[in-house]
């Protein structure tokens, strides 16, 4: 029977992150892996940094509805058309305001019997961790139902810190185990079963917000991407980008978390997508993205005529 491990997690937790590095164990163990990627706008941004990785025909990106409610029949079925393969494993990654209890419930039906029970991880950013304001509750909904919590971001914070969040986390899902990201590694799986925690249900409307999509032009420099992110509103809570900067002849990917870090690297290849600049979170529109990526041109095209 083969194993189907779902990666949940706040919104910049490092999902993707831990995810690539169950990849690559289960690839240096000769596993076979299976990806599923779930995200409002465009997952197929972040899938096609994977292929690298994995084999294009062991990935299947879902966007534009949540995996949790409206997207679960596509999800059940994505799972089910999986082919069997020797040492095989499933990944589902969903997007970062999915109500992880209510998923966990759905998954439950439906499946191919060839799958074993699902297990849950969740990826806790112990940097912020319960300091999201109204968003605290979706946060630790999100570890209720969890085997394993992979603790990220602890080289930002102190001991005290990680050990204050590690003793909530125990106090929420006593029954899980709780692992750094530098200590994680895909043997620890089969040692967890899936949770029997009896869940604090959250309010459907709580786990979903708006999002939006644009095409994002070329930039003319770097601090082009820090205007754009700074122009939206704070109600916005996480930013994705691809394109080219300048005259570069790569693609560049630019990121901001929910405590306002954005983090910019290289592109693996083409987005097939073209270049899109990505919104989750109130405040999400069309016009205002336009309006953030034109003043920014404007600013560079200043700078650049001083």
């Amino acid at each position: 029977m083969e194993a189907m491990v779902v990666i949940v997690g706040f919104l910049g937790a490092g999902k993707t992150t831990i995810l690539k590095k169950l990849i690559a164990n289960a690839l240096e163990r000769e596993w076979n892996p299976f990806v599923v990627l779930n995200d409002y706008e465009n997952a197929t941004l972040d899938a096609e940094q994977l292929i690298g990785d994995l084999d294009p025909k062991n990935l299947k990106a879902l966007s534009g509805s949540c995996i949790c409610c409206s997207g679960i029949n596509e999800l059940r079925e994505s799972v089910n058309r999986i082919s069997t393969r020797e040492n095989g494993i499933t990944f589902i990654e969903a997007n970062g305001t999915t109500d992880a209890c209510s998923l966990m419930g759905f998954l439950g039906v439906g499946i191919n019997e060839r799958f074993l029970p699902p297990i849950q991880l969740s990826v806790i950013d112990v940097k912020n961790w319960q300091l999201r304001g109204e968003h605290n509750e979706l946060e630790a909904n999100q570890i209720q139902v969890s085997s394993l919590l992979v603790l990220t971001h602890e080289s930002k914070v102190d001991d005290k810190r990680i050990a204050q969040v590690t003793s909530h986390l125990r106090e929420l899902n006593p029954t899980a185990t709780i692992l750094s990201a530098n200590d994680l590694d895909i043997t620890h799986l089969p040692e967890v079963t899936p949770s029997h925690n009896k869940v604090k249900k959250l309010a459907h409307h709580k786990a979903h917000w708006a999002s939006s999509s644009v095409d994002l032009p070329p930039l003319p420099d770097y601090q082009s991407i820090k205007e754009i992110c700074t122009a939206l509103p704070s109600s916005i809570l996480r930013i994705k980008g691809c394109t080219k900067i300048a005259s570069e002849p790569h693609y560049t990917y630019f990121e901001q978390c929910p405590d306002g870090e954005i983090y910019v690297r290289r592109y693996n290849g083409e987005p097939t997508t073209g270049a899109k600049l990505l919104t989750i979170g109130p405040g999400s529109d069309t016009a205002r993205l336009y309006t953030a990526i034109d003043q920014a041109i404007s600013n560079a095209d200043q700078r650049n005529n001083l």
